[in-house]
């Protein structure tokens, strides 16, 4: 008797993604790339360049976002990213998405979009000029971004959860009022690590902290050279605190194997500063380095047509989701 096998559950659909807001760093690898290529070998991954979510901080800068997809795309390259596996596409080359950005406009409150806590904390740190119609609407923006493929995982850290249940809101009172067109997405959550940046704080662009991907080595010892210790420890022999040294955290990332011994060296005075930034500049370099070479040998030419092929691909699924949107709103027939 044959006896039929149980059909294997689909494959979960992933979607994410970057602002093109220049190159990518260390952070970035460590925590969101290396998580996607992770991803792109199980499930069925969706990875944005969100070109109109750079206008919503910087308007005034089309050349400047513009110019910074090409080096997004060379750095996801780089990252391990393929092509082949995952659907990379330019969030203004699916029309779809704005379209469904309007219509859920037409249902979502905007006292809901004034609770996300960072709607006021960035207006505070980059200024009221960039409090715009659009800016206040990006979060649904993002949502959008998110329900027009159907994605049903979506990584976050912790500090995105806000974003994420507000689009969690969004779909379901759509699916309320107009009937279950869109998934509820779900926050595959991910413990980013707190990658510090050269001056201890969080590595990021915005505070011109960061070691690029990019980076030639030479730049990475530099920048390594620079970066702040434990201010007690003044001279070689000096006990250290490694617990709050960025350079100590940073040998977790590249050096792992040493770190119980780096630990004991620093804080019994053994290891000086100096040394103990060669040491992890030269284990940077080693970890970065196929990343690198992978860069350089990209022909650039192939960046344009990855867009266009993944556009056209993210096309034909955004397009199957905004019949059956606009059906159910009785928009068509």
């Amino acid at each position: 008797m044959n006896v039929e096998k149980p059909a294997s559950p689909a494959p979960s659909r992933v979607m994410s993604g970057h602002r093109p807001t220049g190159r990518l760093h260390l952070g970035h690898l460590l925590g969101t790339l290396n998580t996607w290529v992770e991803l792109s070998k199980t499930a069925e991954t969706f990875f944005e360049v969100a070109d109109l979510h750079a206008f919503t901080t910087a308007f005034d800068q089309p050349q400047q976002i513009r110019d910074a997809r090409e080096d997004l795309i060379l750095d996801w390259l780089a990252a391990g990213i393929d092509p082949a596996r995952s659907t990379i596409f330019l969030q203004s080359a699916v029309p779809e998405i704005t379209e469904l950005h309007a219509l859920l406009s037409m249902i979502v409150p905007v006292s809901w979009l004034q609770r996300v806590p960072t709607y006021k904390d960035q207006i505070e740190a980059l200024g009221p000029e960039i409090a715009t119609y659009g800016f206040l609407g990006y979060p649904l923006l993002q949502l959008c971004d998110i329900a027009v493929f159907r994605a049903d995982l979506v990584p976050a850290g912790k500090d995105q959860l806000s974003h994420l249940e507000l689009g969690r809101e969004a779909v379901r009172r759509f699916n309320h009022l107009y009937g279950p067109a869109l998934v509820e997405p779900q926050a595959l959550l991910s413990e980013f690590p707190a990658v510090p940046g050269t001056d201890g704080r969080k590595m990021s662009k915005s505070y011109h902290n960061t070691i690029d991907i990019a980076d030639d080595e030479a730049t990475t010892t530099k920048k390594v050279r620079s970066y702040v210790t434990d201010p007690r420890k003044v001279r070689r022999n000096d006990p250290g605190r490694p617990e709050i040294c960025p350079v100590f955290a940073l040998h977790h990332s590249s050096n792992a194997a040493r770190v119980p011994a780096i630990r004991e060296a620093c804080a019994s005075g053994a290891l000086g500063c100096v040394a103990c930034k060669s040491e992890l500049a030269e284990t940077l370099n080693a970890m970065l380095r196929p990343a690198r070479e992978r860069r350089a040998s990209i022909d650039r030419a192939r960046v344009d047509q990855i867009l266009r092929d993944g556009s056209a691909k993210a096309r034909e699924v955004a397009n199957a989701t905004m019949r059956d949107v606009r059906r159910a709103m009785k928009l068509i027939d």
